[in-house]
């Protein structure tokens, strides 16, 4: 056994010029050159890669690696080409090749020049490869990404359910199947379809101590990632979207603002994603913007930052995509931004898919509703879903997180853990989380009524708390061991043997009260931020509001002409002090900035230096004018006096979605003459009282005010209309 070591630690030296393995490496290579199957779950960082590269590269025959994305393969291949000084050393087989290259692979293959071939598991169905591969020598089989298996895992691929007959029917070779996400009911499954229970399972922590995760309220997201980018200009980063649309509208802000940016998702023809990943890859572009097709084994280890846009369907994938961040150990920001509706979303995506499916799809995005809401330590939370105890206190990386940082206020839990548990005892192994919530609350629900909750002795008997903080209570205590989700009976609860002692003899035991994200599409949330970073500042909203209403005095207008309340708002939030930074304020623009701006700079200048205020200025952000085009086409049109029903069809709107796109070019300093179809509309007098109404009269540009004052004698669109004439004359 010394003699093999030695070998494999020569070859190590030799192929990748590393002195020493990492963590379970070694074994893992000795027990697959064994002839053994073997079961790898180690997190993305940890070199799972070289668990089956070295051994390949040092057996006879050809390793087949079976691996979901062509850009994985692409990547791996070049990656094991640096270390020989023949390209037949590694080769991928797919269908982004033509016959040529087909025909070189497979002679490259059949001369036993390639030590590693890389194989989609749809190109492994076909018979003409099946065929190939049974007259060939093969040292193993690997499995990358072995999640895809699973039906619990995060990226599940029917076609990986297909792999074991075919492996078969080609030859008697061990196996190695590697994931970074497994959570123990994914990792039985994946040992059950290869048939490999009889596997050695080497699993790794999962806990990235270089990795901070930190969870914000969607609002003003955009603004959000320029202001966490501008300081970190020049580092890499990956943001990652739900759709390939904001993909595009994300990397294009970022590249109107001052960021290098790309964007990758299916979309894009595949030589253009592949000159994408390449120049980030190659640092030719700093920040990558992605649908989650990106990045599964890219290896870019000096990722600085990675951002969800949208939150994920599973902890999994969140898992699987924030590490990629700090892969060399460096500094590695997770940042993730939340909302209820989000989920929403995802949930509608499971519509029409086999009960069972929606079943499991719901119940992975209630773990990530639980991540993102709760306020105990993050990494506990995630460690835990992934059947991995940490210690919150001393742990490697504890305090990385926001909850460890902004500890949230904590609470006496010790008679409430015990209703709970007492409830779930109730009924033990029946319901899940939101059953209990409601029984509880005394809230009579469908469900309730068909399993008689409203009937139990608990019904109504936490009343004093809301539906929210029962569901918090819940996820502290399934962290905390003692009650557990039976996972394939889809969430269920259980009280666990820990839960009993509980019960038995009840002790103190502190509970966090959580985040409540209910509102964030709704309303505007401050967050604690260092001064400069968003949160309103009272004092100066106030002496600004001052200031608009001693202009207005003067010029005789109303106040809401020269700037209205959000944009006075979002001042005392930026600090702006150049009319480059006002107009970019949402609602002003240049002709408002130019017009009306200088006093207010002045103010706000003043203000920073009196109070010694470190403003986030590299913030400034640039809006993208989306769909530009359109604008201009507006612009052009109403210029020619088109009806403007005409041109609403012309660009397929409502009449209303014109009205918003023809406000929002008037708010950004655009004067528009819409004269000649009020004209069509509203006779001379009617005019005049409306604008009279917002000169004299309006105390706010709110359109239900004026409809209000008029008792319905205009409709909101003309009053609309109006306002935008008024607005058009008065404030540009």
């Amino acid at each position: 056994m010394n003699t093999v070591k030695t070998d494999l630690k020569a070859s190590l030296v030799k192929y990748f010029g590393f002195d020493s393995f990492k963590g379970e490496q070694e074994k893992v290579i000795s027990n697959l050159l064994s002839n053994k199957n073997t079961f790898v779950i180690m997190p993305t960082g940890g070199g799972k890669s070289l668990c089956y590269q070295l051994p390949a590269l040092i057996s006879k025959g050809t390793a087949i690696v079976i691996s979901p994305l062509i850009a994985l393969m692409k990547n791996q291949v070049d990656a094991i080409r640096q270390v020989s000084d023949n390209d037949g050393v590694a080769h991928f087989l797919n269908s982004s090749l033509n016959r040529g290259e087909i025909s070189r692979v497979k002679n490259d293959v059949t001369n036993g020049l390639t030590k590693l071939l890389y194989v989609a598991p749809e190109s492994l169905t076909k018979q003409e490869n099946i065929n190939f591969l049974t007259n060939i020598t093969i040292s193993f089989f690997a499995i990358d990404e072995a999640h895809c298996i699973s039906e619990w895992g995060h990226d599940f691929r029917p076609e990986y359910r297909r792999l074991k007959p075919i492996i078969n029917a080609i030859d008697d070779v061990p196996i190695i199947a590697l994931t970074a996400t497994a959570t123990p009911k994914v990792q039985t499954d994946i040992q059950k379809n290869l048939g490999m229970t009889d596997a050695t399972v080497y699993k790794a922590s999962f806990n990235r101590s270089n990795l901070f995760y930190e969870v914000k309220p969607k609002k003003n997201v955009q603004k959000e990632i320029i202001r966490f980018i501008k300081p970190r200009i020049g580092k890499s980063g990956i943001i990652y979207c739900l759709s390939r649309k904001k993909v595009e509208e994300i990397a294009q802000l970022l590249q109107v603002n001052g960021i290098s940016s790309l964007p990758y998702h299916a979309g894009l023809d595949p030589n253009t994603r592949a000159k994408h990943q390449d120049m980030f890859l190659m640092e030719q572009a700093d920040v990558i913007v992605a649908t989650i097709a990106f990045g599964m084994g890219i290896d870019k280890p000096d990722v600085r930052f990675v951002i969800h846009h949208d939150i994920p369907k599973s902890l999994e994938s969140y898992y699987q995509e924030t590490g990629r961040a700090g892969r060399d150990g460096g500094e590695g920001h997770c940042l993730a931004f939340y909302s209820y509706k989000d989920i929403e979303k995802l949930e509608n995506f499971l519509h029409g898919k086999p009960l069972a499916e929606q079943e499991i799809g719901q119940q992975l995005l209630q773990e990530v509703v639980a991540y993102s809401e709760t306020s105990i330590n993050r990494r506990k939370f995630l460690l835990h879903y992934f059947g991995e105890e940490f210690d919150e206190e001393n742990g490697p990386g504890a305090k990385m997180c926001d909850n460890s940082q902004n500890p949230k206020e904590k609470i006496e839990g010790k008679e409430f853990i015990k209703l709970a548990l007492e409830v779930v005892k109730s009924v033990n192994g029946k319901h899940k989380v939101k059953y209990f919530a409601y029984i509880l609350t005394g809230k009579k629900t469908a469900e309730i009524k068909t399993y008689k909750g409203d009937e139990s002795p608990f019904f109504n008997k936490g009343f004093e708390q809301d539906e929210h903080f029962w569901h918090a209570v819940f996820r502290q205590i399934i962290v905390l061991g003692l009650i557990k989700k039976e996972v394939e009976s889809y969430g269920t609860l259980m009280v666990t043997k820990k839960g009993d002692e509980f019960l038995a003899y009840p002790y103190s035991s502190m509970l966090v009260k959580e985040h409540d994200f209910s509102d964030t599409d709704d309303h505007d949330i401050i967050v604690n931020q260092k001064s400069g970073g968003g949160a309103l500042d009272e004092k100066l909203f106030k002496m600004l509001k001052e200031l608009r209403k001693s202009i207005a005095i003067k010029k005789n207008i109303p106040p809401f002409v020269i700037f209205q309340d959000p944009s006075i708002e979002e001042m005392t939030m930026q600090y702006p002090i150049s009319i480059d930074e006002l107009q970019n304020i949402s609602g002003v623009g240049i002709g408002k900035a130019q017009r009306y701006g200088l006093p207010f700079l002045e103010l706000i200048k003043k203000y920073v230096d009196e109070n010694n205020i470190e403003r986030v200025q590299d913030f400034v952000m640039k809006s993208v004018v989306n769909k530009s085009g359109q604008k201009v086409n507006i612009i052009t049109n109403i210029d020619r006096k088109l009806p403007l029903e005409d041109i609403a069809k012309s660009q397929n709107k409502k009449i209303e979605d014109l009205i918003n796109e023809i406000e929002n070019i008037v708010a950004s300093g655009t004067k528009i003459n819409i004269d000649y179809h009020l004209n069509t509309i509203l006779d001379e007098e009617a005019q005049k009282e409306i604008y009279d109404y917002f000169l004299e009269d309006a105390e706010s540009d709110d359109i239900k005010d004026a409809f209000d004052e008029f008792e319905g004698d205009y409709s909101e669109d003309e009053l609309r209309l109006m306002k935008i004439k008024f607005m058009s004359e008065m404030a540009n």
